[in-house]
């Protein structure tokens, strides 16, 4: 596997690839790799000739208050995984590389890529800045990559949406395709921030799919009370020792507008929530219909 640094070199490699007739697909990461960023590697492969995992801890999608500067970075043994899934080329550039000006901050970058609406509710409505800060570095490495498709998780169900409208709305000629959440053995959803819990904390996560998935039959099952539901749902994760739920709603799969009842239905819908267990932040989703 090649490990690319500048936006020269990747781009270089990916017109190689393409002047060869091959079909590259790209792998946005911040590192801290685990079994589900492993299987956004493994769907790409399937479907593409060539793989790029790129790893970039993007400081644009940081909040004052969030964990930039302690976010797990360990670049040998991500590149030693990727390797290992027989990634085709990393592409990890440094903060200079991909902000020549030197601004690293939402607030001071001159060009910003905004969408509305799906970024209103849900995680938008408690991280003011991050979908920006997500979908104009998202828009940055599909312009240096250029690739035909880029694979993102479920469990980050709004980004997913929030970038596949990008696209749309921007005629990115990308394919963004979709890979189901990655669960440890007791449900708890994977991701690199698992490692901030307690043994105490750990214990008590895997309650919030639980809860989710409860929520979720209940409602396939035609359950009308919705608020009441969605309020036995809340009071038992904190109950449980969740110390702040952010949300727990269900909402449309395409608008993720909030379902006030079944009869609001369009074209299905999820669960989902965000919840604190001490310093760590949690979320999740999982389809109810």
């Amino acid at each position: 596997m090649n490990v690319l640094r500048s936006i020269d070199d990747i781009r270089s490699q990916v017109r190689q690839w393409r002047q060869a007739g091959l079909r590259v697909g790209v792998v946005p990461t911040m590192g801290a790799l685990h079994k589900g960023h492993l299987s956004l590697v493994e769907a790409a492969l399937l479907g593409c000739d060539r793989v790029v995992a790129t790893i970039f801890v993007n400081p644009l999608q940081f909040g004052p208050a969030d964990d930039f500067r302690i976010y797990p970075r360990d670049e040998a043994t991500d590149a030693r995984k990727l390797d290992e899934k027989g990634c085709h080329a990393l592409f990890a550039p440094s903060e200079a590389e991909m902000f020549p000006d030197g601004i690293t901050a939402l607030k001071d970058f001159k060009t910003v890529v905004h969408v509305s609406q799906l970024t209103e509710g849900l995680c938008g409505a408690f991280r003011p800045g991050h979908f920006d800060g997500v979908t104009t570095i998202v828009a940055k490495l599909f312009g240096i990559v250029q690739p035909d498709a880029a694979y993102f998780g479920e469990k980050d169900y709004q980004q997913l949406l929030v970038i596949r409208r990008m696209c749309r709305d921007l005629n990115i000629p990308v394919e963004v395709v979709p890979v189901p959440t990655v669960r440890e053995s007791d449900g708890l959803a994977m991701s690199s921030r698992n490692q901030y819990l307690s043994p105490e904390e750990r214990h008590i996560a895997p309650l919030l799919y639980q809860t989710l998935r409860g929520v979720a039959e209940r409602l396939t099952a035609g359950d009308d009370k919705l608020d009441s539901t969605l309020s036995n749902a809340r009071r038992a994760l904190l109950d449980a020792g969740f110390t702040k739920v952010d949300y727990i709603t269900a909402a449309d799969v395409e608008t993720l507008e909030p379902l006030e009842s079944l009869k609001r239905l369009k074209s299905g819908a999820r669960v989902f929530a965000a919840a604190w267990l001490g310093q760590t932040r949690l979320i999740d989703n999982v389809p109810a219909t």
